[in-house]
């Protein structure tokens, strides 16, 4: 019987993780079976069930794992004195536009298959998004307050931040002669420079 084998950094249920992330993106959790998942990393179905317990705990993985990330690196920031608003930002963004790159499907997933999370996992999921977009928004009125950031309205300013890192999905799908680091360089260019004062 065919083992799922794992490399030296990362155990068997990373590699199913990472295996149904790659095919929730493709093609939609609902429409990825278990089946489909046990044929990509090359074992039985019910072998699955040695690591995992269901689907659904594989997209609460998911979900929460790219979650967590988002919410360790903003964690970070927050509390570092030393570090100004703006540059807060800019931290900020730069890490989404090295998610977006170097982890497209799971972000992917996290962003387009959390509807399908079980409660009260959806919930929970939604309302840590809702914070975050919050904590995002203090440090932009902190940067208008300290004369950084010109005055401009908080939420609209998070929301095409966010929205224009997205676009890096664009970039996977065209192959643009462009390099990752230069991407990253002419965005964090573009979307910090509209915001300093």
């Amino acid at each position: 019987m065919a083992r799922i084998s794992n490399t030296k950094n990362s155990t068997r249920k990373e590699v199913i993780t990472l295996a149904a992330a790659r095919l929730f993106r493709e093609k939609g959790f609902s429409a990825t079976g278990m089946r489909d998942l046990a044929g990509d990393v090359g074992v039985e179905a019910a072998s699955l069930y040695n690591h995992i317990r269901s689907k659904s705990e594989l997209l609460q993985e998911i979900c929460f794992r790219i979650a967590n990330a988002f919410t360790a690196q903003l964690n970070e920031l927050e509390t570092d004195q030393k570090t100004t608003s703006i540059q807060k930002i800019e931290a900020v963004v730069r890490f989404h536009i090295r998610m977006w790159i170097d982890r497209l499907d799971e972000v992917l997933v996290a962003n387009n298959e959390s509807k399908y999370l079980e409660e009260p996992y959806h919930a929970t999921f939604m309302n840590e998004r809702r914070i975050y977009v919050r904590r995002l928004e203090m440090i932009i009125e902190q940067g208008i307050r300290d004369g950084q950031i010109r005055i401009i309205e908080p939420y609209a300013v998070v929301l095409t931040l966010l929205s224009a890192v997205r676009g890096i999905e664009f970039w996977h799908r065209t192959k643009k002669n462009i390099s990752a680091a230069q991407l990253e360089e002419s965005m964090v260019a573009n979307l910090i420079g509209g915001l300093k004062k």
